[in-house]
Formats: C-alpha cells, sequence, structure tokens
C-alpha cells in the first residue's frame, strides 16, 4: 500500500517484510515471493486502477472534480461541518454541475481533477461485521469520497476494494478506525456488481494508562517496546526499540498479541503460532479494546523461554554470551540454561543474572553479609573449604553430601551454611541451587571464593 506518496517512509516496506519473518508468520505471496496476483504494490498496478474507475465514471457512479484546495477550504470555512456530497455537490465544479463544454475546457488546459465516488442521497447501507453483528448508515451522512487523487493515484478506499476482489480475498480483517471507511467500501462493491468479502473490525489495542490507542510515544513513556524489530526514523533519526532487540522469542510475541481482544474460551494463554492457528475464532475477539499490560507481555515470553527445550533455547543464547565475550561449551550453556532460565524474563538477561559463572564476583550484598554472616564460624567455613578441596569428584550431588556431613560434624544447620556459601561463591543471595552453581565451576575457583570471602565478610561485620 504505497500510493500515498506524502506518507512513503524509505526502507517501510524491507522493515515489515522482516519483521514478518522474524514473528514466523510466512507469507504465500507478495512482491518477494511473487504469485499469481501481482503485481504486489499498489504504485505498480496503475493501467488496472485506471481501467475501473474509467468504469465507474461510464456507470455514473464516479465524477470527476476540478474543485481547488483553495475553494474547498473557503467551503470549510464558512462551515466546519460541511462536505462534499449529494447535497452539496451541484454546488462544487464538477463534471456533474458543469456543461460539456466546460468540462472539455478544463480538460484542454489540463486542470488537476480528482475522481469521486457519487454516494445516493437517501439508502442504507447494510453489512454484518464478523465481530459486531449488524451495521446499518444511511448514505444521507456519507461524503463523496476521492477515488482517484490528482497525482494519478488510487485511494485507499478504491486500490484496497479492486485488489481484494481481483486478488480474491475472502476475508477483509483490520482496525476498527477502519469501520466509518466500510460503507463506501460496500457501495464500491455494489457498484462493481462484485461479491464482497466479509469484513471484521478488531477492536483497538489502548494505553497502559488513562484513555485512547498505544502509540509509540507511550512506550517511550512507559519503557516498552511498542515496534516489533527495532526502527530507526530515516527523517528524524529517532531510534525506537524493538520487541526482538529487548529479548522477546517471537512465539511469545505472537501470543501476546493474539491475546489482546481474543481469548480461546477456556483458562488456556500459552500457544505456539501452530496452536493459535488451530484454536482462533472471530467470533472469540472481543468488541471492546484491550488495555496493554507491560508485565503480561513479559511473563508471556518467560513463559514461553520456560517451555523452550535447553538445547534449543541455547542457540537464541549463545550470541548474547558472545557478546560480552564469555564462551560457555554447548554442555555447559545447556547446563547454565537449565539452572536459571525460569529465573530470568528475557533470554539476554541471562549473561547478566549469571556473570559469576565466568567472571570474578564483583561484590557481595553488604545487607545479606551482615545478617548472615557470624565471625566466630571463620574456622568451620575454612575446614569445610579444605574439605571440598579433598573431594576427588566434583559433581553436585558429592558436593551437596559433603556439606550435609559438615554441617551434621559441626551441628550446624542450613540457614548458618548455604546463605554464606551462597554468598560467598555467587555475591548474591539469588539465584538456582548452590550445589549446582559450585558444580558448574571449576573445584579451585569454588575453595577460592570461598577463602577469599572469610574474612572480608569478617571486616564487613565489623564495620557493622
Amino acid at each position: 500500500e504505497d500510493t500515498d506518496q506524502a506518507r512513503y517512509v524509505e526502507g517501510a516496506e524491507e522493515y515489515i517484510q522482516n519483521a514478518l519473518e522474524w514473528a514466523g508468520l510466512t507469507v504465500d505471496e507478495g512482491v518477494r515471493e511473487g504469485g499469481d496476483f501481482g503485481p504486489y504494490r499498489q504504485s505498480e498496478r496503475g493501467e488496472i486502477y485506471q481501467k475501473y474507475v474509467n468504469t465507474l465514471i461510464e456507470k455514473r457512479w464516479a465524477y470527476k472534480a476540478f474543485d481547488t484546495a483553495k475553494e474547498l477550504s473557503e467551503k470549510r470555512d464558512e462551515n466546519p461541518n460541511w462536505q462534499y456530497d449529494a447535497s452539496t455537490r451541484m454546488d462544487m465544479k464538477n463534471s456533474l454541475s458543469l456543461s460539456d463544454a466546460e468540462i472539455q475546457r478544463l480538460e484542454e488546459k489540463d486542470t488537476p481533477f480528482v475522481v469521486r465516488f457519487m454516494m445516493p442521497g437517501n439508502e442504507n447501507v447494510e453489512f454484518t461485521d464478523q465481530i459486531r453483528g449488524k451495521v446499518t448508515v444511511e448514505t444521507a451522512v456519507l461524503d463523496d469520497k476521492v477515488l482517484f487523487k490528482a497525482d494519478g493515484m488510487p485511494t485507499y478506499h478504491m486500490a484496497n476494494v479492486i485488489d481484494d476482489h481481483l486478488m480474491e480475498i475472502t476475508h477483509v480483517i483490520r482496525g476498527e478506525e477502519w469501520l466509518p471507511s466500510t460503507p463506501l467500501h460496500v457501495m464500491l462493491y455494489k457498484a462493481f456488481e462484485w461479491q464482497a468479502p466479509e469484513f471484521a473490525h478488531l477492536p483497538l489495542i489502548l494505553k497502559p494508562e488513562g484513555k485512547g490507542k498505544l502509540s509509540k510515544r507511550d512506550g517511550a513513556k512507559f519503557g516498552f517496546p511498542v515496534f516489533p524489530l527495532s526502527w530507526e526514523d530515516p527523517y528524524t533519526g529517532e531510534n525506537w526499540p524493538g520487541y526482538r532487540e529487548t529479548g522477546f522469542l517471537p512465539n511469545a510475541f505472537t501470543n501476546m498479541l493474539a491475546f489482546l481482544g481474543w481469548n480461546p474460551g477456556d483458562e488456556r494463554e500459552i500457544f505456539t503460532l501452530e496452536e493459535l492457528g488451530l484454536a482462533f475464532s472471530l467470533d472469540r475477539v472481543n468488541k471492546s479494546g484491550a488495555r496493554f499490560d507491560y508485565d503480561k507481555a513479559k511473563w508471556f515470553n518467560q513463559q514461553h523461554l520456560i517451555q523452550k527445550s535447553n538445547e534449543e533455547l541455547a542457540k537464541v543464547a549463545r550470541e548474547y554470551f558472545d557478546l560480552r565475550n564469555y564462551k560457555p561449551s554447548e554442555e555447559q550453556l545447556v547446563q547454565l540454561l537449565k539452572m536459571f532460565k525460569e529465573r530470568v524474563e528475557f533470554v539476554n538477561e541471562l549473561p547478566v543474572a549469571t556473570y559469576y559463572l565466568f567472571d570474578d564476583v564483583k561484590g557481595y550484598e553488604e545487607k545479606a553479609v551482615k545478617k548472615k554472616w557470624k565471625p566466630e564460624l571463620s574456622e568451620q567455613f575454612q575446614q569445610l573449604a579444605k574439605q571440598l578441596n579433598e573431594l576427588t569428584t566434583w559433581d553436585a550431588n558429592t558436593i551437596e553430601q559433603e556439606t550435609k556431613q559438615f554441617m551434621n560434624d559441626h551441628n550446624l544447620g542450613f540457614g548458618q551454611v548455604l546463605p554464606i556459601l551462597r554468598l560467598a561463591v555467587c555475591g548474591t543471595m539469588s539465584g538456582p541451587s548452590i550445589f549446582e552453581v559450585m558444580d558448574f565451576l571449576p573445584q579451585e575457583k569454588v575453595i577460592a571464593r570461598i577463602e577469599q570471602a572469610i574474612p572480608l565478610f569478617n571486616d564487613m561485620k565489623t564495620d557493622q
């Protein structure tokens, strides 16, 4: 849809194609794919549209209008509610009000003109919307919309009706802001004596707070992406983050979008794209707008992340670890995902959440140290480090058994030992099983961290 040259944006076509590809939405036919109904850019279908606009003029469903922009503006200045319609068209400069001689003179001078649809003055337009039911509109309130512009390009109304018919489109599914235009489209199908497709107008996606539909400015205000992929405006240089770059998985993105205004009729919320295709039906689409909830969007991503196999997720995660110059083996990456994937919302958070598996501990949660550490246990922890260092088998189960035996021998509880081990090895109280973390790390590194942490913990406790 590139007939509006004033709104044409360089790179937008390729961007849309790339976004669909990332989301897993396969295009059956189009500019890249080809097909039996091309060309697929409206700007390349000019001769087709010209043929059909001439048909409408011949059948007196359309007419040429020679009014200038200034003349139209003056009419609207006189009456803000003025519109070009059945009650006003004969007062204007068009092929209905002018004589044949005047029309010929204007055409010989190459006077610019538009082609307008001749909306009947007193009829009812009826159609059934698959979401909203029966819709009836009186033509008396409708204006004579421009079908063909002075630059020789059709408007959306004209081009899409012709394209949809010639391309054998069965369902026109679009946003509810197009509902007021549908009576004109129904009348165009009537004028051409074509069977109209089924229409369905989807509810708007609303702002997280307040009134109105979601916009890219809301994303900037509330701190979430609105574009599927990051986008740099070629005219302003503004850069807008994308769902892909934020760390969303494609299946989570489409799952989240589907649930903005639709539900399957049961409690299930997590769907693959294939499952959505089987479950979706227009009769489950809501009429009212859906308020966007970014926390819910992140929840969808987390659920899809958890459901992915560790092996499959490793392929996605690898690039984010490479960016931080972390080089886990395939086996280590799978092991890491098993421990951490339920603790993050996005794949790109994994290298940050697991930094201490690759880098030295950057610091300790001082508040937790002061609460949990007891300097009188220094010797016992030195002993634990020694016992762990003597292990000939280094795996989570062996480490756990040795630690429990140590606790039993020294009459220590879990709360006295495990938080301290976690702080010493990871620097933080949060994370997966400390024994699995210790298993992941080399034995000598774990021992070194415990021995290094004990005097530091004593210093923190002394400062209290």
